[in-house]
């Protein structure tokens, strides 16, 4: 009997590790995990409000449009985004809804923001986008769906504001698929616009959403009437227009298509009214139904599937202060693959030490409350003391490094000096912070002087000023600089690197992690020290979290 055990214990251990394997698989496929793109104003943070309200993880919807009002929206939380109405930084929202786990990554429509959003559009399964139906597609709607197209990230599309004047819906469908290039199903269509709009009919269901106007309440419920002839006497005229319209739509644009939404080339379409919540169920339905499950991932040494048991994640962006009581920074990570659990050791692999952590936390915006386990697909913040990047991976051992995190040669460029020296400490340890959170780009140069900050949009700064005051208490200055240009710059030789720092010195200086960079006053500069040095190579992107090259 005796030597029995040890087959017994092996048993126990399979019919362990498969329990294991199939819970994982179960919580993968109840995970969605979206952003949301927008081109400034056209109701996304509102759209994201009305999400969380009818999902039941709010009970009241912040505003955006009364400043003055001690009413915010839930996913705007910094001080700045709540004085000047607009999103800065981008939220993550975890909750439950018709059995699934939603992760919700709010973004900053600004275009001045937009390596914070393609940081983010790295972490999502899927995507949801919102055009203003009275202004179409717009430039930054542009710029985030191209960024959508690297991935062939699945996209949802909500034409907003109906509620107000708006252009034809037939013309809208036209210019998003000649614009953005990518197919249109409608699966909702409008009954009218602005002061006649009357509520939209449902092409896959055959039948008609009668709109009603409300703003915050949770419990809000429109009148369904099935089929189009169901309100023939209430609004004849405007159901022998839609009758027309439905006919023109059927014969002339392509049917919803699972797998085409699947691979990216096809969008379904919804329209409505956010700030009525109407047609926000249709969508967070439809995010349900038909938004992917967490997909596999590119590492350097291979794909990783979200069903392998081992835990594996990356870090997409680092947020200091949430809490500003504590002075804090979390890690945003991204569960890639198996299931984390709240005291697990796991290998921090660009550092290539494990650690063990013991405080992990889900998020709604800048509230949190501590999780036990999480699984891929989700959200987690870690606690991070200095040591995190963007674009660290971490895993259970095994040397899977994520990729597809760039950062970008910054456009704009200021010096900056504090107004009261004995906070000079406090003015390096914001900057450091926010320089490794990804809200400015920090250099210091080799030979001294002001440090050097580096933007994609001018509204960074203002933001960085802002967060260095109410933060840090500093109140820095920043000025205008001859620097135009920086690139990242590498080399086999060591010596040469050297050699160009020492030469260099008054145009050289080290990112916020460590990098060689050369600050160029101009772009002829730029070439004819590209010129003289044509071993080195001069970088306009590098991976977070790895030397350029």
């Amino acid at each position: 009997m005796a030597a029995a055990e040890p087959a017994t214990s092996q048993t126990a251990e399979l019919d362990a590790g498969r329990a294991d394997a199939e819970r994982i698989a179960r919580e993968m496929v109840r995970r969605r995990t979206f952003g949301i793109i927008a081109h400034p104003d056209a109701g996304k943070t509102t759209l994201t409000e009305k999400l969380l309200l009818f999902s039941g993880a709010i009970q009241l919807a912040g505003t955006v449009k009364a400043r003055k009002s001690r009413r915010h929206a839930t996913s705007d939380w910094m001080e700045i985004e709540k004085q000047r109405g607009i999103s800065v930084a981008s939220s993550v929202m975890q909750f439950d809804y018709r059995g699934s786990v939603v992760n919700l990554l709010d973004t900053p429509g600004h275009q001045d923001f937009s390596e914070d959003t393609y940081r983010v559009l790295t972490a999502v399964d899927s995507a949801l986008m919102v055009i203003d139906a009275a202004k179409g597609v717009e430039e930054q709607t542009i710029k985030l769906l191209n960024v959508c197209r690297m991935r062939n990230t699945p996209i949802l599309t909500f034409m907003n504001k109906m509620d107000r004047e708006t252009r034809d819906p037939v013309a809208l469908l036209e210019e998003v698929e000649s614009v953005l290039g990518i197919q249109c199903a409608p699966v909702t269509w409008p009954i009218g616009m602005g002061k006649s709009f009357r509520g939209v009919y449902h092409l896959l269901r055959d039948e008609i959403l009668l709109f009603t106007a409300g703003e915050d309440r949770a419990d809000q419920e429109f009148e369904t009437v099935k089929g189009i002839d169901g309100l023939a006497e209430m609004f004849p005229r405007e159901i022998e227009q839609l009758k027309s319209e439905v006919a023109l739509v059927r014969s002339a644009l392509q049917p919803f298509d699972l797998a085409a939404f699947l691979d990216g080339t096809q969008t379904p379409v919804f329209f409505g009214s956010a700030v009525n919540n109407f047609g926000v169920r249709e969508i967070l339905n439809a995010l349900i139904d038909w938004a992917p499950a967490p997909r596999t991932r590119d590492a350097m040494l291979r794909t990783v599937a979200p069903g392998e048991t081992p835990f594996s994640g990356f870090v997409f962006k680092i947020q200091a202060n949430m809490d500003p009581a504590h002075r804090d920074r979390i890690a945003f990570l991204r569960v890639c693959s198996g299931r984390f659990e709240r005291g697990m050791k796991i290998r921090h692999l660009r550092i290539n030490r494990e650690i063990k952590v013991n405080n992990v936390v889900t998020f709604m915006a800048s509230s949190r409350e501590q999780v036990e386990e999480a699984f891929a697909g989700d959200i987690i913040g870690l606690p991070n003391h200095g040591q995190m990047q963007i674009g660290d991976s971490f895993s259970e051992g095994e040397a899977l490094q994520f990729t597809g995190i760039p950062y970008f040669a910054p456009d704009f460029f200021r010096s900056v000096r504090i107004r009261n020296p004995i906070k000079v400490k406090q003015l390096y340890k914001g900057l450091q912070q926010l320089g490794e959170e990804g809200a400015v780009q920090v250099y210091k140069p080799v030979s001294g002087g002001d440090l050097i900050l580096g933007a994609v949009g001018v509204l960074q700064f203002e933001v960085v000023a802002s967060r260095l005051e109410n933060e840090y208490g500093v109140d820095a200055v920043f000025e205008g600089t001859t620097i135009t240009c920086a690139r990242w710059v590498t080399g086999g030789d060591k010596r040469m690197l050297a050699e160009f720092e020492r030469a260099l010195a008054h145009n050289v200086a080290h990112d916020a992690s460590g990098n060689l960079a050369y600050l160029s006053p101009n772009s002829v500069n730029l070439q004819l020290t590209q010129e003289r040095w044509p071993e080195l190579k001069f970088h306009a992107t590098r991976e977070h979290a790895a030397a350029p090259g």
